[in-house]
């Protein structure tokens, strides 16, 4: 397998082009700016899309999904409990989308990073083609195996940073990796103080899910440097 990242200007979201030994290819998460470079890939290398997977709901995740699964033709897959999130992506944000007033006014924080990026943030639209997976609502689901042309995918359930948060397992070159997103980074968590995050249960996927990973796991985080599970364990006090 051969793997091929773009990191957004916007908050430093990664985005991931996972390739399959048969020319399959899908997409993990999907920043601002990332579409062209990633559709341009594609193109190059004459892949076969299968899906953008997003590892959960926050904007800065999903800018272009709507693009790219437009342009490769393919689905947009995430948990059910986060696909409210990509028709109103300020206001499902809080302080970090808007300051105090309606929803649909994106001052915040990321509103502000996106225009300092040159995006617009009146140009966002949510993607036509959303196949959910898992259930909207209720406790942490059980695993969901996804099978895209070669790539093996299972998608496990991670609340606590956003209620549809969700790790991809999959394994490249022999190696287990895992996709986190916001749940882990290197060093850090994703933070709970949003609106559907939640302390309590962020800290019950900590010690139920990512600390039973395999420790040789390969963590791909949302942002910030790549690290593994024995690392996290040793060294993170989150964990």
């Amino acid at each position: 397998m051969e793997v091929f990242s773009v990191v957004s200007d916007v908050f430093g979201a990664r985005c991931t082009v996972v390739v399959g030994d048969d020319g399959s290819c899908l997409v993990v998460d999907a920043g601002a700016g990332v579409a062209e470079a990633v559709v341009g890939y594609v193109r190059e290398h004459a892949l076969t899309p299968t899906a953008v997977l997003l590892t959960h709901g926050h904007v800065d995740h999903t800018w272009d999904a709507a693009r790219l699964a437009e342009d490769l033709g393919v689905p947009v897959r995430m948990h059910a409990a986060d696909v409210y999130r990509l028709a109103d992506p300020f206001g499902t944000l809080g302080i970090l989308g808007t300051s105090p007033g309606p929803s649909h006014d994106p001052s915040g924080p990321l509103a502000q990073a996106l225009l300092a990026s040159g995006v617009d943030t009146a140009s966002y639209r949510a993607p036509s083609d959303v196949v959910p997976f898992g259930t909207p609502q209720g406790g942490r689901d059980d695993d969901v195996v996804l099978q895209l042309g070669a790539v093996r995918v299972v998608a496990r359930h991670a609340p606590g940073h956003t209620q549809g948060s969700t790790l991809y397992l999959m394994e490249i070159d022999g190696e287990a990796v895992a996709f986190t997103g916001d749940v882990l980074f290197a060093g850090s968590v994703g933070r709970t103080d949003l609106p559907g995050g939640d302390a309590a249960t962020m800290a019950d996927t900590l010690t139920q899910v990512v600390a039973r990973l395999d420790p040789q796991t390969v963590v791909v985080p949302g942002h910030g440097p790549t690290t593994d599970v024995a690392t996290e364990l040793s060294r993170n006090p989150y964990l």
